[in-house]
Formats: structure tokens, sequence, C-alpha cells
């Protein structure tokens, strides 16, 4: 007579790192979206890099300028209130937002407060508005108005938001790197770029650049694990070796060499430094709210091409091309305007570089936990942070333009003219223009003129016809002595 071996009693789930991972993997639906904890921490960390210029790029636009009576930001302190408010907005996104879109001090907004803002006012007065930017952001988000025009925007308006994005990111990797640069508007030319500095690719930053891209764009047709943080790593130690050896003049905004004293204490003196009012007193009220209205139209769309585009690439959309839950998304961004401000970092947006992160399989919040732990940690460790040349993280951005493009021009009916040539429009403005926001307007006035000239007026979604009508305000305005 034989005896079977007693079933296995189920035992209740030990404490500790299976549960940990399980309770994570529960809450950010890390699983249930294709991705796995080393992915989004790869992510997390490759988008920090990708974008840790911030720390350093921020305070030198913010710095540079002087209030209405000759007051300037200190820097010390605008690297605190810069990685400040990149570590929270980034960490609520990824816990309230569950989204691997990170944020920081956006780039053309800090510069309209700078150079239009701030000369005609104090600074507190200046962030009083870009708060009141970021209130006017939450309202809309509130009433559904926000979420009514991203919905409005058509399939294939969309997908061109993606793609600009994706050859505007691949040319601020170019620039950023210096494979690329303005030429002087000394040198009397039409032309606008050239290669390199001077016509020549010279320089041992430049082949770091170079290398870089080689690499990663190697180790991503080798389907390597972890390609744009191994390339950025490797090219960084390649750049801190250079550096030692051949004592490069220039590499930009950042040396790859390890400081000698690795800590800095932060200093918060810039936060709450805030008059909600104040400049409205200066330049009066009808200024005063075109110049809050000029905040929020860039903030909104630069945001709004930003989330469409870096979802679209995680594969968070659905058919239609639209986000599920991306009121939450929306009013975080919201709230990270208003706390740029309050801060006095200038407003903060969503960040193109979060597709970097995308580009390793961050398909979740969990990313964006790593990011905007490493922005708190930079508030005590910026020179370490701020050691990863721009040159060994920019060829990140040159391959994820690549995979946008590649992903998504197949999508748009290039055979209906009055979506294609819109598309088309939007797509080369965003990097001819240096702006997302241009790109998303001319794109819409494009959109709603060609289908009326069309006799498909009635295709169009009202909220493109208002929107369309703002843009086209927003462009007028010079012209009508408004600004």
């Amino acid at each position: 007579m034989t005896t079977s071996a007693p079933a296995k009693v189920p035992t209740p789930e030990q404490p500790g790192k299976a549960s940990a991972h399980g309770a994570l993997d529960r809450y950010f639906r890390i699983s249930e979206r294709g991705s796995t904890l080393a992915r989004e921490v790869r992510g997390g960390l490759a988008t920090f890099f990708a974008m840790a210029y911030i720390i350093v790029l921020n305070p030198i636009i913010l710095g540079s300028a002087k209030d209405m009576y000759g007051n300037q930001l200190d820097n010390g302190q605008l690297v605190t209130a810069t990685a400040l408010t990149a570590a929270f907005t980034t960490l609520l996104m990824g816990v309230v937002g569950n989204v691997p879109i990170a944020l920081a001090a956006g780039l053309g907004v800090n510069s309209v407060v700078a150079l239009q803002l701030a000369p005609r006012m104090s600074w507190p007065d200046a962030m009083g508005m870009v708060v009141l930017a970021g209130f006017v952001v939450m309202l809309l988000v509130a009433t559904g108005l926000r979420e009514r025009v991203m919905n409005a925007v058509p399939f294939g308006l969309r997908k061109a938001i993606s793609i600009g994005i994706g050859l505007f990111i691949m040319l601020i990797g170019l620039v950023d790197a210096g494979f690329v640069s303005r030429i002087p508007d000394a040198a009397h030319t039409t032309v606008p770029l050239q290669l390199g500095g001077d016509g020549h690719l010279n320089g041992w930053p430049v082949l770091v650049f170079v290398l870089g891209a080689l690499l990663t764009l190697a180790l991503i047709v080798r389907k390597v694990p972890g390609a744009i943080l191994i390339s950025i790593v490797v090219m960084t130690v390649v750049a801190v070796v250079v550096e030692a050896v051949a004592k490069v003049p220039s590499w930009g905004l950042t040396t790859p060499k390890w400081p000698g004293n690795p800590v800095a204490t932060p200093d918060f003196g810039l936060v709450g430094e805030v008059s909600l009012f104040g400049g409205f007193e200066k330049v009066g009220v009808l200024t005063g709210v075109l110049f809050v209205f000029t905040v929020l139209l860039s903030c909104f769309f630069d945001a709004m091409g930003t989330i469409m585009g870096v979802g679209d690439e995680a594969k968070l959309t659905d058919a239609q091309g639209q986000m599920p839950g991306i009121n939450k998304v929306l009013f975080v961004d919201g709230i990270a305007v208003a706390a740029g401000g309050a801060s006095s970092s200038s407003a903060t947006t969503a960040f193109v570089e979060s597709t970097a992160g995308v580009g390793e399989g961050a398909r979740t919040g969990f990313a964006n936990v790593v990011t905007g732990g490493l922005f708190a940690v930079a508030l005590f460790l910026t020179p370490v942070a701020t050691m990863v040349p721009s040159q060994a993280a920019t060829p990140a951005l040159v391959a994820v333009g690549f995979l946008i493009l590649a992903g998504s021009v197949k999508e748009i009916d290039w055979a209906d003219y009055t979506i294609a040539v819109p598309a088309f429009v939007t797509m080369l403005m965003m990097p001819f223009t240096y702006s997302i926001t241009n790109g998303i307007g001319m794109g819409f006035i494009t959109f709603a003129v060609l289908r009326l000239a069309a006799g498909r007026g009635r295709e169009v979604p009202a909220a493109m016809y208002a929107v369309s009508a703002v843009f086209a305000f927003y462009y007028l305005m010079p012209a009508l002595g408004l600004t």
C-alpha cells in the first residue's frame, strides 16, 4: 500500500523583499504595463542624467537677469530651489499620476520670467505671476477644459506632436553637445546652423558625443538592456579620463571632473519669496494679465505636447491616442507650475528628456520615484550630480528622437492633406522654432484653416477652433502692441 505525499499547505507570504516588491508592483502596475522593477530603475536613472543639466542651466538663465530694482537672484539658492522643486514635482507625478514623466524648471518659460517679467517688477512679483498661472492651469483641469482640449486633438496631429518632440529633442541633443551650433548674426549669412563651432567637428567634447551616439545606437541595435544608461555611464567615465589627460579648455556647462568636495549644503533662502499681486501694481492690470497669459500658454501647451508624446512612446495611450487617468497627470502639472513660482525657480513643467527613461523601458511612476529621489539627493550632492557632461548624456536624446520618429510617422494619414499638412507643420516647427508650443500652435491653426477650406469645418471640434483663435491672438500680440 502506498501513500501519497501530504499536500503542501500554503503559507502566508513572508515579509521582506518579496512582499515589498509585490506591493510596489501592484501600486505602480509595473507588471501590468509590461515592465519590470529593474527597467523602471534604469529608466529613472537615465531620465535623471539626461536632465540633470537643469540644475546648472536654470540658475544661469535666472541668475543673469536683474529685476527693475537691479536685484539678482543668488546662484546657490537657485541651485537649491531648482533641485528641490524638480524632486518634489517629479515624485508627485510618479506617485499620483503614475507616469514616467519627470518635471523641472521649464526652458523657455524661465527666459520669459527673466527677460520679460523681472525687468518690469521685483523678483517676488514675477514669481507671483508664475504661481497665478499655475492656479489657472489647475482651474482649467478641475473644470475639464484642459482634458477637453487634449481630447479634441485629432489622432494624426497627436502623432505629429510626438514626432515633432522627437525631432526637437534630437536637435537639443546636437546643440547641447556642440555637434551643431548657431552661426552668429555678425556672419551675415542666411544659414542659421553649422557643423561644430566653426563648420568643422573639433575638440574632445564633440568626439565624446559622437562616440556616445554610436555606442548608444549600437547597443540599441543589439537590443542590450540598459543601452542608454550604459552609454551615459561609459561616456562619463571616458570624459573624466579625457579631461584628466587633455585638460580640455571647455566642456560647456559641466566639466567632467570628480569634485574636491562632493557635498554641498542646500540654501533654501528663495523658497516662499513670492508676491502674488504685486506685479499688477507695477505694470497695470491689462499688462499683468497678458504676462500671466504668456506664461500660461507656454506651460499649458509645452506640457500638453510633452505628456502626449512621452505617453504615446511609453504605450500609455489607448487606440484613440488618449491616456487613461490624464486628469491626475494634468492636475499635478498645474501644481508643478505653481510650485516652481513658489520656490523662485520659475515654472516647472514636464521634460521631454523623460523619453530617455522611456527608451530604457520605463512605463510607470516608479521611474519618477527614482528620478525624483536623485534630485533630492542632488540637493546635497550637487557637485556630483552635475559632473555628467552634456556630451555624455545627449546621445540618449538623439537615439530616442529616432525611436519616436520610427514608431509614429507611419501612423499619419499622409493621403489626407487636411491632416498631413498640419502634421508636417507641427513636426517641423518644433525644432525649427526651438519650441514645442510654437509647433502645436501653428499646427492647430493650419488644421482649422485647411478643414474649413476643404468644406469640412464641421469635423473640427469647437475646442480646436477656440485654441486656434487663442494662438492666433498670441501671435498677433506684438503687432497689436500688447507685449
